[in-house]
């Protein structure tokens, strides 16, 4: 398998150094390289995933990933990307942070071909005098200034801590090189400068016949120009708990018919003949959307495991037909997640008075027109006797009442 040409197929390199020594070593061995990540929060999100794929994709083609949890770096701030400089976290979050994404990573990952580091391991043992004679001498001030990562930061002000990030990071590629027969490192397009910096510490340090290569993928762009992972509900987040499987699977589902062909490419591991195909439906049956729906199987099965995406598919199908009295409580907790939410006690009561103090309905009267009329839906069933009793434990493991007014306003009530 020619790696770089499946690569350039899907669009997921960007910039890459040497590209005809990295094509011989990839044919020649095994070869070893490593992304990282630094631990600014307990849970990686979707931007994460565009340098991560990239690094599984090696893997799979039975080349050494490393994966580099950046426990020393994310202890000072990276100055990419930011106008501003970080707020530094206590290493006590640091760590708790370290130990929530390295979990992540190795279940996205497995266990074959793979090994986590943490560079918290070999930066936390060097000495300022130790840093400054053997490392710093070897950075020139003027080549870092036209790095855009510093470069872009000049106007506004870079602090000596995120100044010294680009030879941290090309420490990390240097003991990778040494440590762990690491010879490429891939990440994000704002990473080149950092990247190709570790390269020159490699030769200056090893010789300039020491083979170490850089390659990046692309800033991820919307069709509309907008910047890919960010949503008018916020970051969609790797973690179960703050952004559901289903969430997670209707953000891929959701996506712009001129965007899912590039996200297939990019985020399945689905074929190019297959890709065609679903572009091909793209074009002539746009409306049955199979396209976005194989996204967001695929995507949701690699993040969240196959049970999560029949669940999210059950929510779904739930939630269009009305049907959601065969959903268990746990698929009520995702599905109705961003649902009108109200609290309520386990006691009976009549529909009527219930509907009015949990402020379902405004008055009595519009109460007893609805239930009437047939609007109001509770747990799944149309109730038009307005001498029903509502039993909140009644359904949902006890938990929850479902309403439905109308065709498509939900209500989610919360028993405590």
């Amino acid at each position: 398998m020619d790696i770089i040409k499946e690569l350039k197929w899907r669009g997921a390199i960007n910039q890459m150094s040497d590209e005809e020594g990295l094509r011989r070593a990839l044919s020649d061995k095994s070869v070893g390289l490593y992304c990282g990540v630094d631990p600014t929060g307990d849970s990686l999100h979707i931007g994460h995933l565009i340098p991560f794929m990239m690094l599984k994709r090696f893997q799979m083609a039975g080349h050494r990933a490393h994966i580099l949890i950046g426990g020393g770096t994310g202890s000072i701030g990276d100055p990419s990307g930011k106008k501003a400089e970080r707020v530094l976290q206590t290493m006590e979050q640091v760590h708790h942070n370290e130990r929530c994404q390295t979990e992540q990573m190795q279940k996205l990952f497995g266990k074959d071909n793979i090994t986590v580091v943490n560079n918290y391991d070999w930066l936390s043992k060097l000495d300022l005098l130790g840093f400054l004679r053997d490392y710093g001498k070897l950075f020139n001030i003027n080549t870092m200034l036209n790095k855009e990562v510093i470069s872009s930061r000049l106007e506004v002000g870079i602090s000596f801590t995120e100044f010294t990030y680009q030879i941290l990071q090309s420490l990390d590629f240097y003991h990778l090189y040494k440590h762990n027969d690491v010879q490429l490192q891939i990440g994000g397009a704002d990473q080149w400068g950092n990247i190709t910096a570790g390269i020159d510490m490699i030769h200056k340090l090893e010789g300039n016949k020491a083979q170490v290569f850089a390659l990046t993928v692309p800033l991820m762009l919307k069709a509309d120009g907008t910047k890919f992972g960010k949503t008018a509900g916020g970051t969609v987040w790797l973690d179960a708990k703050k952004t559901t499987p289903y969430e997670f699977y209707q953000f891929w589902l959701n996506q712009d018919d001129r965007d899912v062909i590039k996200y297939l490419k990019f985020f399945t591991f689905l074929d190019q003949t297959e890709i065609a195909e679903l572009a091909e439906k793209v074009k002539t049956q746009p409306e049955k959307r199979e396209a976005q729906r194989r996204l967001a199987e695929e995507v949701t099965e690699f993040v969240h495991g196959k049970e999560a995406v029949k669940q999210a598919e059950r929510i779904s199908k739930a939630l269009f037909s009305g049907d959601v009295k065969q959903l268990t409580a746990v698929e009520i907790e995702q599905g109705f997640k961003k649902m009108p939410t109200v609290v309520v006690t386990a006691a009976k009561k009549n529909i009527v008075d219930w509907l009015v103090e949990t402020e379902i309905e405004k008055s009595k009267r519009q109460a007893r027109e609805d239930i009437t009329n047939g609007a109001i839906y509770i747990n799944g069933e149309r109730t038009q006797d307005l001498e029903f009793e509502i039993d909140p434990t009644a359904s949902f493991d006890g938990k929850f009442v479902i309403v439905r007014r109308g065709k498509k306003k939900y209500f989610l009530a919360e028993v405590k």
